[in-house]
């Protein structure tokens, strides 16, 4: 069966996934002041990196509309998934099930599924290599379905933030606590719920302190870790993000691990510096 993977632009591909032909990104875009950012192969990360640090402002992000989700569900492959942002922090979840509707208003027999992440950033990108591992072996359209939905509820997703300012532009950290966090380095671990919402697990004095918890959360919350790929997305710091891989790889063995840099999306919630791994 022929199969396409419709992938929000929050979650990243690798490059073996963009020179398949089975995977296609529906971009976001981002606003800040004044400014326009398509999340695409446009994306300039430093520019928007330098621009997000020059403003008072915390950039805003807006979801593909449904059309463009129709477009991309409009596809001659047989089986098509979409995967999207927590449908708890984006509106792209909606927007992609709209766009089904609207597709299958026209053509009822195409067969269409949206895969609630409840994750991002590379929590996706893991989520659309199994959509791809099961197609594969030639699993069937409604299989396929029952065991990606399962991959998803045991997936697990952590980060560590250098720079806590988005949090603080956009109200989810006061300007007293950010004050007090920026003066004494303290640095959040946090992750996804089952729900996917963002919770935090601890604190650390320290990016590397964070890192260390981090890790240790991963390995503490990770089952059969020699069954599994764990990704790793960082935001322009690439050493960092070998120095996690390698702390991971020294405590578990794993299946695989996939380091990428962030998107757009994802460069925006996680600033520069930024780490977040998902198992």
């Amino acid at each position: 069966m022929s199969f396409k993977v419709v992938v929000d632009s929050c979650g990243e591909l690798t490059k073996e996934m963009k020179e398949s032909g089975n995977f296609v990104t529906a971009s976001l875009t981002m606003q800040l002041d004044d400014l326009v950012f398509v999340d695409d192969e446009t994306f300039n990360q430093k520019d928007f990196l330098e621009k997000i640090a020059a403003s008072p402002n915390c950039p805003k992000s807006s979801c593909p509309s449904p059309e463009i989700y129709k477009e991309a569900f409009d596809d001659p492959a047989e089986h098509i998934y979409a995967v999207t942002l927590s449908s708890e922090l984006s509106g792209s979840y909606n927007s992609a099930q709209l766009g089904r509707n609207l597709l299958l208003e026209e053509k009822p027999e195409k067969k269409i599924y949206v895969f609630n992440s409840r994750s991002a950033s590379v929590g996706e990108t893991l989520i659309a290599l199994k959509i791809q591992e099961l197609e594969e072996k030639g699993t069937e359209f409604e299989e396929v379905i029952r065991q990606v939905e399962e991959y998803i509820a045991e997936q697990n997703t952590f980060f560590v933030l250098e720079n806590l300012e988005t949090l603080r532009k956009n109200g989810r950290l006061s300007n007293i606590k950010a004050f007090v966090a920026n003066a004494l380095k303290i640095k959040p671990v946090m992750a996804s719920t089952p729900e996917g919402t963002i919770v935090q697990l601890d604190k650390a004095r320290g990016i590397n302190k964070a890192l260390v918890k981090m890790v240790n959360y991963v390995v503490e919350k990770t089952d059969h870790p020699e069954e599994k790929i764990l990704a790793i997305a960082h935001c322009n710091c690439p050493d960092r993000a070998q120095v996690v891989k390698e702390a991971l790889q020294e405590q578990m063995k794993l299946k695989d691990v996939i380091v990428l840099d962030t998107a757009g999306i994802s460069t925006m919630y996680a600033n520069d510096g930024g780490i977040i791994v998902v198992v």
